[in-house]
């Protein structure tokens, strides 16, 4: 039985991720360079910390030379305003309030699984009037190791004190259905914007994906999830 909905942040709850691909671009476009989409799908999901592509760093092997520490920083701040920027007025993701009330008031425990840092995703939740909701929210800076580990997703498992079977995970991104996998969790894939165009595949294959969480209502969701569960126990 579900008692248990896990979602993910950025490009689930909120769409974040095109905002920080636009800033990216601009700053390379300043550079006469271009920042390809190719170049940062594979690593949407891990997370700030855990992720080892630095567009930064990609940007001066381009050039073929360093930036200056003030030039680091620099481009660093200009990057964080032009995103808080894109992301002003950003509406919380389509579907995404009615799969909060519809499982309250089925009386199913919420939880948020991020790799971004905490202060990032409980000041957005915050921001949209979503962080009373949850009840239990871990993020990158929680554990050791962010997605496509499955520690954030085990960590809010014990958080919410339901085992792996009991929960349904949301997720937008290749590395975010391989934390949940890996951790043993009901998997659904909503794509965003810009994981559309990354491959779902492998270990990164859903056991469900939607177009939008609109598509299918929560109480579907679930029915859904039953169906699929009897048919591999036939």
């Amino acid at each position: 039985m579900i008692t248990a909905l896990i979602f993910d942040f950025d490009g689930l709850i909120l769409e974040t991720e095109v905002p920080e691909f636009l800033a990216w671009q601009e700053i390379y476009e300043r550079y006469g360079q271009r920042f390809e989409l190719e170049a940062w799908l594979p690593y949407i999901g891990i997370g700030p910390t855990s992720n080892p592509f630095d567009p930064l760093r990609e940007l001066e092997r381009r050039l073929g030379r360093s930036f200056s520490l003030e030039e680091r920083e620099s481009l660093r701040l200009s990057r964080r305003e032009r995103c808080r920027q894109l992301l002003e007025g950003q509406p919380v993701a389509e579907g995404v309030l009615d799969y909060l009330e519809t499982a309250q008031r089925l009386g199913l425990r919420l939880g948020v699984a991020s790799s971004s840092s905490r202060r990032w995703v409980v000041g957005h939740l915050e921001r949209l009037g979503l962080h009373s909701r949850f009840q239990c929210i871990c993020c990158g800076d929680d554990v050791q190791v962010t997605k496509p580990d499955p520690a954030v997703y085990l960590a809010v498992l014990s958080c919410l004190g339901v085992r792996a079977e009991e929960a349904i995970a949301l997720e937008d991104s290749p590395n975010g259905v391989r934390a949940a996998r890996r951790a043993g969790i009901f998997c659904v894939a909503i794509p965003s914007v810009l994981t559309r165009h990354a491959p779902f595949s492998d270990e990164a294959t859903p056991d469900l994906q939607l177009e939008t969480l609109s598509a299918l209502s929560l109480e579907e969701l679930l029915q859904r999830v039953d169906a699929l569960r009897a048919s591999k126990q036939r």
